[in-house]
């Protein structure tokens, strides 16, 4: 069996524990839901149309990507290009302020890596 190393665990305070889950929750004020993240992942690749969003994010309808694209706009992730053409071209982008969610999304896409075959392992293993 192996054993297990202490590891030292900073003493924070009640309120810096506070603050902690405070800014914890903002971001997932600003993030929650199914679409947020992987639509700025999406974006932050090239720009899209609405259409091609729509294509490559399977199972989003057209009423909630339209309202995640509203939202992810208000909160500075992306911006919406409208073009005079005909008909009018309208195509959505990352902001580089959605670039700092550059290692959040990686580690997410990691661990989600991890956690999809840790849980085919745990089904094999209960097979």
């Amino acid at each position: 069996m192996k054993e297990i190393q202490e590891m030292e665990v900073p003493v924070i305070t009640r309120e810096e524990c506070n603050a902690h889950v405070g800014h914890i929750r903002d971001a997932l004020y600003v993030l929650n839901g199914k679409w947020k993240l992987p639509l700025i992942f999406t974006l932050s690749e090239a720009p899209k149309r609405f259409g091609e969003l729509q294509r490559v994010l399977e199972g989003i309808t057209p009423k909630i990507l339209t309202k995640e694209l509203k939202e992810l706009e208000l909160n500075g992730f992306v911006v919406r290009k409208v073009y005079p053409t005909t008909p009018v071209t309208v195509i959505y982008e990352a902001t580089s302020y959605s670039s700092t969610l550059q290692n959040v999304l990686h580690e997410l896409r990691e661990w989600g890596a991890r956690h999809r075959e840790k849980i085919r392992e745990d089904m094999r293993k209960a097979d």
